[in-house]
């Protein structure tokens, strides 16, 4: 059984299903649950062609077909999907006896799951547990960010769940605002559609400027019943409002902060899915931005999932205390896409030092390696852009025709994939031997250059100490692509990218931007697309040695460079 959220319009009802009859139920007693607090007992369905039919669940199904009726919002709903083999009537009586077990009301239930969380147990865990959806878990302990009057209001049913929703995006002090007006009867509150216009609606407050206000040349906006005064130029508030951001998280780092996260502005900060840790224990600081500029600072957090993966290393025996940048500034995919770039730049090189190879063959005949069965490095990625962006780079098609001209040389077929063909015919070894036994010295070594670097190991930190000595510089061979900015996912080093390439004003500028919108500006700085071309610029993966951009550090190119580091010093 597998649970999950289903759209309204992919549901029909099954034939199977016990109560299946062309007359709509009476649902006169559910319904005004269901239109107030939404389905709380998953439907259980099973797939049928392109849509779901309903096994267990058609009177909850009509009454959201109803409420859809009257113009009512319906989200997808929440359904446990069969699969072969299940015995429907075994599962619909296991959900009956989960839900069962849940307080009726959403505050109550988010005292359970919250308390669940404090005891370590996941948002998976609980939602297994309790046979409802993740989602409909991480709504309830979205409740938690509520102020306690109004998680009190909402389960004495005074605010409805469409209004609880909004007001869960919202900060304390909307949420203290929204309350005075709810509670003052000459007052109207906003709810529904209206809050959230209400709420991000566009107007930014004076008190939200974390700048000295002397620094804003445009107008401020107040009158005489409030002495609140807002500001009309938004592009210039956000322009100072971020400086001031980036001056907040340099002077956090200084102060010792191991991390400090900028949010995309309206990206909220779930405190349920957070682990308080101090500063000396690898905490984060996370500066959270709201969308009328008002700016919170969240500090000593680290994700739950961290928090249990610092207590598995523990348990096996590792340091309790990692650091918060444990986690690199690279993913795996990204880290990948560079090796391999380096990689092929390296071995390219090492085809113009024969003595150097002789020297690298040997070592790896003494030392050994993965790759020292005589087998040409695979160059493998699980990622088809990085393929692609490896197959049509320079360094590879240089190295392509260099194998050709090696295969002609050996009299081997020329369509070979790789000049290493370790298959354990001795016979092909006596043939290639007298071959080579014809050919002068300079021949000799250029086969054997070529050798070592087919075999050339990727990600290693062989790649890394040979790249600096023979000081390959990867303009040469390399050109930011597509390939390289989708694998870019750290916020916090693209922002220090476009610091590097643009500059810190430029940078501090755009540091709550998307990481989208600043990678944007990267390209438009290497094309000169609106702004000053950065000619001959490289980043600091690509140069040799490896340099990061952050503490996270770039993973294994980082471990790499280190391991190596007394070689290219």
């Amino acid at each position: 059984m597998e649970l999950t959220h289903i759209p309204l319009d992919q549901l029909k009802v099954s034939p199977l299903n016990m109560r299946y009859a062309r007359k709509a139920p009476d649902t006169s007693d559910i319904l005004p649950s269901i239109r107030a607090r939404g389905v709380q007992q998953p439907l259980l369905v099973r797939q049928n062609g392109k849509g779901y039919e309903i096994v267990a669940g058609r009177r909850r199904f009509f009454s959201l077909k109803t409420i859809a009726k009257e113009g009512g919002e319906i989200g997808p709903v929440p359904c446990a999907v069969m699969v072969e083999g299940d015995d429907a009537a075994a599962i619909e009586a296991s959900l009956i006896e989960n839900v069962a077990r849940l307080d009726p009301d959403e505050v109550s239930r988010w005292e359970t799951f919250a308390r669940l969380v404090k005891e370590g147990r996941t948002v998976d865990d609980i939602a297994a547990t309790f046979g409802v959806t993740e989602i409909m878990v991480k709504r309830a302990l979205a409740l938690g960010s509520l102020l306690p009057a109004i998680r009190e209001a909402y389960r004495a049913e005074q605010i409805d769940a469409q209004t609880v929703r909004q007001l869960t995006l919202a900060s304390e002090t909307q949420q203290a605002e929204w309350f005075k007006l709810f509670q003052n009867p000459e007052e109207r509150a906003p709810r529904g559609w209206q809050l959230k216009r209400w709420l991000f609606g566009g107007e930014i407050s004076t008190e939200a400027a974390l700048f000295p206000l002397d620094a804003y040349e445009g107008r401020i906006v107040t009158d005489l019943f409030d002495e609140t005064g807002y500001l009309d130029d938004l592009e210039q508030f956000w322009t100072l409002q971020n400086g001031a951001i980036a001056a907040k998280r340099d002077a956090l780092i200084e102060a010792g902060w191991c991390d400090v996260v900028v949010l995309d502005v309206g990206e909220r900060f779930l405190t349920w899915d957070h682990v308080k840790t101090t500063k000396k224990g690898g905490g984060r600081v996370v500066i959270e931005v709201r969308e009328n500029g008002e700016v919170t600072i969240h500090e000593g957090f680290i994700t739950s999932k961290e928090h249990q993966r610092r207590l598995r290393k523990a348990a096996d025996g590792g340091d309790e205390k990692a650091r918060a940048t444990d986690r690199p500034e690279l993913t795996n995919p990204a880290q990948n896409y560079i090796e391999l770039h380096r990689h092929a730049a390296v071995r390219h090189a090492l085809l113009s030092h024969a003595d150097t190879a002789l020297r690298l063959m040997v070592a790896h005949a003494i030392g050994g390696s993965a790759l020292w069965q005589t087998k040409p490095d695979p160059q493998a990625t699980r990622k088809d852009e990085t393929a692609e962006s490896i197959t049509k780079a320079k360094a590879q098609t240089a190295f392509a025709e260099d194998r050709k001209a090696i295969l002609k040389l050996l009299g081997l077929p020329g369509h070979g994939h790789s000049v290493v063909r370790s298959n354990g015919d001795d016979y092909r070894v006596v043939e290639l031997f007298a071959a080579l036994l014809k050919f002068s010295d300079e021949d000799v070594m250029r086969v054997l250059a070529f050798v070592m670097s087919e075999t050339l190991e990727a990600g290693t930190g062989v790649v890394e100490a040979l790249g600096a000595y023979l000081k390959v510089d990867m303009r040469d061979y390399w050109q930011p692509d597509d390939a390289f900015f989708d694998l870019l996912r750290d916020k916090a080093a693209v922002n220090a990218i476009l610091r590097h390439i643009g500059g810190k004003a430029v940078a501090d500028a755009n540091v709550t931007a998307t990481t989208k919108v600043q990678k944007k500006i990267i390209r438009d700085f290497i094309s000169g697309d609106g702004r000053k071309k950065a000619e001959g610029w490289l980043p600091r993966y690509m140069e040799f040695p490896f340099k990061s951009y952050t503490k996270g550090g770039g993973g294994r190119l980082s471990d790499n460079t280190a391991r190596i580091k007394s070689f290219v010093s």
